[in-house]
């Protein structure tokens, strides 16, 4: 009998915000520049999937950091970061993207900024 493959765990938004309330994860924000200065989690460290290349060990995918318990990864509805997850988890490096991504988290309520520091928007 054949089982698919299962990918890498997803949480919810207000999971994700947990976790980066009690400084036990890194936020990384998949998306384009354009939609990150827009409006991004607070604290969120930007590095966009289009950068990443194809995945391969030659790729300059970002490494983890050491000291977060949680390396989370989120874009605008949670494909990217999905992808992202994946390229990740292929190099063997443990992650989780966001479900609803940040859709879900403005829609939940939860900060966003722009790159000015004030009210952001998702686009």
């Amino acid at each position: 009998m054949h089982f698919p493959r299962r990918g890498p765990d997803r949480i919810t938004v207000t999971r994700a915000h947990r976790l980066l309330q009690d400084g036990t994860a890194v936020l990384i924000d998949v998306r384009e520049a354009d939609e990150f200065r827009a409006g991004h989690a607070p604290g969120a460290l930007h590095l966009p999937l289009s950068r990443w290349g194809d995945g391969t060990a030659d790729s300059p995918v970002p490494p983890p950091d050491p000291s977060a318990a949680h390396l989370v990864l989120i874009c605008r509805s949670g494909n990217r970061s999905r992808q992202a997850a994946e390229v990740l988890a292929a190099q063997g490096i443990a992650a989780v993207d966001v479900v609803g991504g940040m859709r879900d988290w403005a829609a939940e309520g939860l900060p966003v900024q722009d790159a000015r520091g004030a009210d952001g928007v998702v686009i």
